[in-house]
């Protein structure tokens, strides 16, 4: 994460003498205690500095060794009794310095990857006279749902490509009901939305809200007595879903001047307006307790800049945190290495934008179920697919040079843009026509599809091209273009008398160095076009290079001055080049200082453009997020198709071939796709049995991913698709880490598979992998049964449910839309080195109807390469099992109906009398063994054998005789 360049170079170094430290050291014993998951740094001007625990935090985190920290301060008595936390402070306070460079890796990552929370100190002010008696103070502060006052930090060099949103929850009790109010900032699109919603006690609404807009960081009132059993579940579900949570006192919930509070924020266009988001008082609440969280009202900047919005649950597909993890939704952050593709998203980003990769994320978290919008979605993909050139072209030459819109558009409005991003707006608008022009000749064959582009983006794109036709205008006539070649970017000189002398001046250095490069490279016999080069070194500033192979030109040569040696060459430099070097960059410095009140004059009028770049910014961002699932559609392995969709409540799910899209893209996986069929009433629970590592996971995964994948509007792997449309998708397939959280693997399954009880409709889908192993076998199969036929029976959506517990297969024969399926393996048996059988299992991935009565589990250990002597006593000890349970076990019991063991028990005792009376068999007298007549034991086999034959049928007719004889 940290290059190792930046580590290693020269660190700051403290610039305080002993009085100062100790002053220091004291100031930050004083400090108030942190929360957990903290770090504070001191803003030092040219770098930043970190103690006590949040330097060696730093230390092992960013410089890998504790090597780098420095002791401030007086060393505390070795005799002290400070508790343990202290006793590393003993030698003084440990410090660490961290470059601003640095400072900006670690932000990022300790932000929008690890969660944590951050504090920024500056200093206020210096007493005269007192060598740093620095008064230092809270300047900034940051966490993963608060991005605002470090944003410069974070972004300054790079785009935004994930969302930040932050939201404050209320819960109300009324009449026994919950009611949940909300409120929520996405500040990179300027966004503030409310919503309010009845929940029921598994919180499942919430949890698909947490989901849908990617929360980073959720805000709750403190425990109170009549909420505080729901609060703390609320709580849990809200960790449970990877957001942190920020508890806030009970006063900051008071809406009594929330609306005037939300009118100086909201755009004009909806500020003063009697809105009916107004209404909402327990939303309302959850606003001004962020408001204050935010301090928004204090940031001038942010006056008159959102735009207030109702967040509908029932518009987006729900999906929980399971779902999310199941399907592989998002990258996991923790994670390192592995490919891309592991992630739905990871897959699908082939954005060259960055509001194109936060809209793809928001697009995945946010899956339509209108079939209107779904279909146009669709639509757009399909013309991209069909037309591969002018996908390659929008990418390649559009959309990679695009800013980010929306972070700019905030740094023009604060005024704190510079010229190069002026620029940089200005080549990106200044592309638009062709844009368009390439758009136009879109070819396709779908019509609809021609028509949708034109309504969709390119009326818009049009318009808004015409509008910054004046933006255009103002760059030609305000920034010196021409100096762009030289990247240097400037305002024209015309502008001001000062600026005109200044560069004048920069011109006459600039022919000097030309002359200097052609004197020295006749005086070095060098060409000044192939091997001297005259350049502006990032450290060196004017300097030459020779390439190593040169460098021997050097030696001995008087008035040459070496400066560095670099893989690139030998860097070197004259008296007067130094002297040029010099001139050239004070003049420059002065004429930047001359313009830059003329720069806040260029970036004030590019401000009032920000409306329209915003606009700008949602459709290139929806254009670049199209263009993306057509190019991962038409470049998978096996191109992508076109899924039908049907409303809501009808039609079925039709698949062929269907693959799952992480796995047939990973390198050394041959994929074996497998058609999937589920039919309302009569196929619409699938139990589905097999050996371990037989692909159950896979395919039931699979389902869920194409689900998702077709209703974001995207293409689907599999040959032909037809689905519904589902209103959720929720899953149970691992507890993943909840027992570190306090919560058992158990535990954590059956609050899970609670949601789905309760949250589940007649058209949702639910993935259920292995439910019931974190308990005995015998409870396991209890509930797995309970909750499989209560799905079944009860809620009758779309559902499979992967199991080795194969008692549950027979739920068929009670409900007729029940149905087996199973993946296959092919057993065969083989004879180990000691003579001893055994089997040879190949895992063939296939699925197909019926039940699978193995797990193979053995197997998988085998695999696993377990000891020999391990695997052995396992084998040992299932055979073992088998042979205790016999025919009384639970899964004879419950394999048979009773009509089938009562008539196969007939059938036996029909067989043994027939074979009895033929042989003449009778009990001797003392009523033991039985006598045989005299028959030898080969006639009384052959007669067995013959009986048996007449039997054959009538033995096959019946599942209970087939099951015993499988055992001999």
């Amino acid at each position: 994460m940290y290059g190792s360049e930046s580590t290693s170079a020269p660190r700051p170094v403290f610039e305080m003498d002993k009085e100062a430290e100790d002053r220091f050291c004291r100031f930050v014993e004083r400090m108030p205690p942190k929360m957990d998951g903290m770090v504070r740094l001191f803003d030092r001007g040219d770098y930043f500095s970190a103690h006590g625990s949040d330097a060696i935090y730093i230390a092992n985190e960013v410089f890998k060794t504790t090597n780098v920290l420095k002791y401030l301060g007086t060393p505390k008595p070795s005799n002290s009794t400070s508790s343990s936390s202290n006793n590393s402070f003993a030698k003084g306070l440990p410090s660490v310095t961290i470059s601003t460079s640095l400072t900006k890796q670690f932000l990022r990552e300790a932000l929008t990857i690890k969660q944590m929370r951050i504090e920024m100190y500056s200093p206020e002010e210096k007493i005269p006279g007192r060598k740093d008696n620095t008064r230092w103070i809270l300047s900034k502060s940051g966490s993963p749902g608060n991005l605002i006052q470090l944003e410069d930090l974070l972004f300054n060099d790079q785009s935004l490509s994930s969302s930040s949103v932050i939201m404050s929850l209320k819960l109300q009790v009324k009449e026994q009901s919950k009611i949940i109010g909300i409120a929520y900032i996405d500040n990179s699109e300027r966004l503030l939305g409310v919503g309010e919603f009845v929940e029921n006690d598994s919180f499942g609404n919430t949890e698909s809200l947490l989901i849908q807009l990617g929360v980073k960081e959720c805000i709750m009132q403190s425990d109170d007595k009549k909420t505080d059993h729901d609060l703390s579940k609320l709580k849990t579900l809200v960790e449970r879903c990877g957001v942190i949570v920020t508890e806030r006192r009970a006063a900051d919930y008071q809406a009594r001047n929330v609306e005037q509070d939300l009118n100086r924020l909201l755009h004009e266009s909806c500020a003063g307006v009697a809105l009916p988001e107004f209404d909402m008082k327990i939303a309302m609440s959850s606003a001004a307790a962020l408001l204050i969280y935010l301090n928004l009202l204090q940031d001038m900047t942010a006056h008159g800049q959102y735009r207030l919005h109702k967040h509908d649950l029932s518009q987006y597909m729900k999906l929980d945190a399971s779902a999310l993890k199941a399907l592989n939704l998002m990258p996991q952050p923790n994670e390192t290495g592995g490919s891309k593709n592991m992630s739905l998203y990871g897959l699908l980003d082939r954005c060259k934008t960055s509001q194109g990769k936060r809209l793809l994320a928001r697009w995945l978290k946010q899956p339509l179920v209108n079939l209107h919008e779904i279909v146009q979605r669709q639509n757009i993909v399909e013309a991209f697919v069909d037309d591969s050139n002018t996908r390659l072209s929008i990418q390649d030459k559009y959309l990679k040079v695009m800013p980010d819109f929306h972070r700019i558009s905030k740094k023009f409005h604060r005024r704190v843009a510079s010229l190069e991003e002026v620029v940089r707006v200005y080549q990106a608008v200044a592309l638009l026509p062709k844009l368009i022009n390439t758009l136009t000749g879109i070819e396709t064959t779908n019509p609809a599809a021609k028509d949708l582009i034109e309504e969709i983006y390119l009326k818009s794109l049009q318009e808004h091209s015409s509008h910054l036709e004046n933006y255009i205008q103002m760059v030609e006539d305000t920034i010196d273009l021409d100096e762009l070649k030289n990247h240097n970017i400037m305002l024209r000189p015309e502008f001001d008398e000062n600026l005109q002398q200044f560069r004048a001046q920069l011109l006459q250095i600039r022919d000097e160095l030309d002359k200097e490069h052609v004197r020295v490279g006749r005086d070095l016999g060098l060409d000044i076009e192939k091997k001297l080069h005259l350049e502006n070194h990032q450290v060196y500033k004017y300097s030459f290079r020779v390439t190593k192979a040169e460098a021997g030109t050097l030696r001995g040569k008087k008035g040459y001055t070496e400066l560095a040696t670099q893989k690139s060459g030998t860097i070197f430099n004259t008296r007067h080049l130094k002297e040029l070097s010099e001139a050239y960059f004070d003049l420059q410095d002065k004429y930047e200082k001359t313009q830059r009140h003329l720069v806040r004059e260029v970036v004030g009028i590019a401000a009032s453009y920000t409306p329209i770049l915003e606009i700008l910014d949602n459709l290139i961002a929806a254009i670049d997020v199209t263009i993306s699932f057509a190019h991962v559609s038409a470049n998978a392995p096996i191109p992508y198709v076109k899924p039908v969709l049907t409303e809501k409540g009808t039609g079925d799910v039709l698949l062929q071939n269907a693959r799952h899209p992480c796995l047939e893209v990973q390198d050394d996986v041959t994929f074996i796709p497998n058609d999937h069929e589920m039919r309302k009433n009569s196929s619409e629970f699938i139990i589905l049995t097999g050996p371990n590592m037989g692909g159950k996971s896979t395919y039931i995964r699979q389902i869920g991913v194409i689900a998702l994948l077709a209703q974001i509007g995207c293409f689907v792997p599999a040959d032909q698709a037809q689905l519904p449309i589902f209103d959720c998708i929720l899953a149970r397939v691992g507890a993943g880490d909840s027992q570190l959280k306090g919560v058992s693997t158990f535990m954590a399954e059956m609050l899970e598979t609670a949601t789905i009880l309760k949250s589940a409709t007649k058209d949702s889908l639910i993935i259920i992998d292995e439910l019931g192993r974190g308990t005995s076998t015998y409870d396991g199969f209890g509930l797995a049964w309970a909750i499989s036929e209560h799905i079944a029976s009860q809620i009758r959506c779309f559902c499979l449910f992967a199991t080795h517990f194969h008692e549950l297969t027979t739920l068929d024969q009670s409900l007729p839309h029940v149905k087996n399926l199973h993946v296959e393996a092919l057993v065969t048996d083989k004879r180990d080195g000691d003579g001893k059988q055994d089997r040879n299992i190949t895992l063939l991935y296939q699925v197909k109807e019926g039940v699978c009565d193995q797990s193979f589990g053995i197997h998988v250990a085998e695999l696993a390469n377990f000891p020999e002597s391990v695997v052995r006593v396992a084998k040992r000890k299932a055979e073992e099992l088998e042979d205790f349970g016999g025919e009384d076990t639970n899964e004879s019991l419950t394999k048979y109906t009773k009509e089938e063991t009562d008539q196969g028990t007939f059938l036996v005792k029909d067989f043994l009398e027939t074979w009895k009376s033929r042989t003449g068999q009778s009990e001797n007298a003392n009523g033991g063994d039985e006598e045989t007549m005299g028959l030898s034991d080969d006639d009384l086999l052959a007669e067995l054998k013959k009986t048996a034959e007449e039997f054959k049928e009538k033995f096959e007719s019946n599942p209970w005789t087939c099951g015993v004889m499988s055992t001999f």
